[in-house]
């Protein structure tokens, strides 16, 4: 348990760090930009209450927002992921989840967990362009934006889940 608690913290606090100083500096045509901290709702064990989840999503997303300089945007952003983290689960993989898995490669399969993050990543990047944009004035432009950032943070998350020596043993136990 206690365990489990020091991972989430270091996820946390490293995931941040890495989104303020390095992936916000990111811009990849003017367009796109790689929001991995995300990595860290969709790695929330599934064992863990939806009000964890949303406290959780909704703290990662303020303290981005703080650094970022943007007020409120990741924080509703993540609030929505957190929030249809667990039906989308339950969708996925169905009533016979184990308790506080993190869900992975193992857990989903690759093919699984690919969808599992591409829909959270398409969630998220929508809420968070919508809300920044605040209106349809250019829709191209948002959908330009939404698409090359979902395409960004899902191979970033991808890529970091296939070095995760976690998820790896998770299936093991």
């Amino acid at each position: 348990m206690i365990n489990n608690v020091l991972k989430a913290c270091i996820y946390f606090v490293v995931l941040v760090l890495i989104q303020v100083w390095v992936l916000n500096n990111i811009h990849f045509f003017r367009v796109a930009i790689p929001f991995l901290y995300i990595y860290f709702i969709l790695k929330l064990p599934t064992g863990i209450s939806r009000t964890s989840i949303l406290l959780l999503s909704f703290l990662i997303g303020i303290v981005v927002d703080i650094f970022s300089n943007t007020p409120g945007l990741h924080a509703a952003a993540s609030t929505f992921a957190g929030f249809c983290r667990q039906p989308l689960i339950q969708l996925l993989i169905g009533k016979d989840v184990m308790p506080d898995l993190p869900p992975s490669y193992r857990m989903f399969g690759i093919g699984g967990f690919f969808k599992y993050v591409l829909i959270m990543v398409i969630l998220h990047h929508t809420t968070l362009y919508l809300v920044e944009s605040f209106s349809l004035f250019d829709p191209l432009s948002l959908l330009i934006r939404i698409v090359g950032s979902v395409i960004l943070t899902t191979l970033l998350v991808c890529i970091v889940e296939a070095f995760n020596t976690d998820s790896l043993k998770s299936g093991e136990k």
